[in-house]
């Protein structure tokens, strides 16, 4: 029974693609000739290092009826949407649109979580949450750098990325990790990454509300109030 265009359209939708995107198209890499499901694909994949500059794309292949085509969002022999999401000037599709995609015209290349989410920061160079406006501390380009913990380039990083009291950058796994390792400074200019006086205050507050102060047989003594030991206040 032949589909009719609304059929065609969506068929195999989140079918196809690779552990990157659901697409349903390959790109051909003008660097080397070959064709691969997407950019990072043939990013991990090269031996020599080189990536794939995704505004250079001219081609691509539908992976419904394999015919290679310049690129487009809807495939000119069979009809189908290579990608719910699709971006002209990066040459991207993507049909998880869960993702919630956005193309940034300052960063020049397309970024997901809600275009309402983020604010570009022209200093910095990179989109930021909006929690972050007028809330960090900013860095001439600070995202066009390498994770100073994996040395991954974060500005078009798949991972998320956590933006330290100092105003670098770095994976928010990596910064988890840097924890783990009792590591509370930024790595790069070793400023610590938290308020110390806050916290320094906070764990001062912490044992004050686990240490209760009794007067016994006129001596000062405290009882702690978790395990209800008490011992007598030394002096200073």
């Amino acid at each position: 029974m032949e589909l009719d265009d609304a059929s065609r359209h969506g068929f195999g939708r989140m079918g196809f693609g690779c552990k990157h995107y659901r697409r349903r198209c390959r790109i051909r890499a003008p660097c080397c000739n070959d064709v691969f499901h997407c950019r990072h694909c043939h990013n991990e994949s090269t031996k020599d290092g080189h990536e794939l500059d995704r505004h250079a794309v001219e081609s691509v292949i539908c992976l419904v009826c394999d015919t290679e085509q310049p690129v487009a969002q809807v495939c000119y022999n069979c009809g189908v949407c290579m990608g719910e999401y699709f971006c002209s000037a990066c040459k991207f599709f993507d049909d998880d649109v869960d993702r919630e995609h956005f193309h940034c015209q300052d960063c020049g290349i397309c970024r997901v979580g809600g275009k309402d989410n983020f604010f570009h920061c022209e200093k910095c160079g990179s989109c930021y949450s909006v929690s972050l406006r007028d809330k960090h501390c900013c860095i001439e380009n600070s995202m066009k750098n390498n994770c100073p913990i994996c040395y991954e380039y974060l500005f078009d990083s798949l991972r998320e990325t956590s933006v330290l009291r100092c105003g670098h950058t770095m994976h928010l796994q990596c910064f988890h990790e840097m924890l783990k390792h009792d590591k509370f400074s930024c790595p790069i200019c070793s400023m610590p990454i938290f308020d110390m006086d806050k916290f320094l205050r906070a764990l001062d507050a912490e044992i004050e509300a686990n240490m209760l102060h009794i007067d016994y047989m006129g001596k000062g003594w405290i009882v702690c109030n978790d395990c209800r030991v008490a011992a007598p206040v030394l002096p200073a």
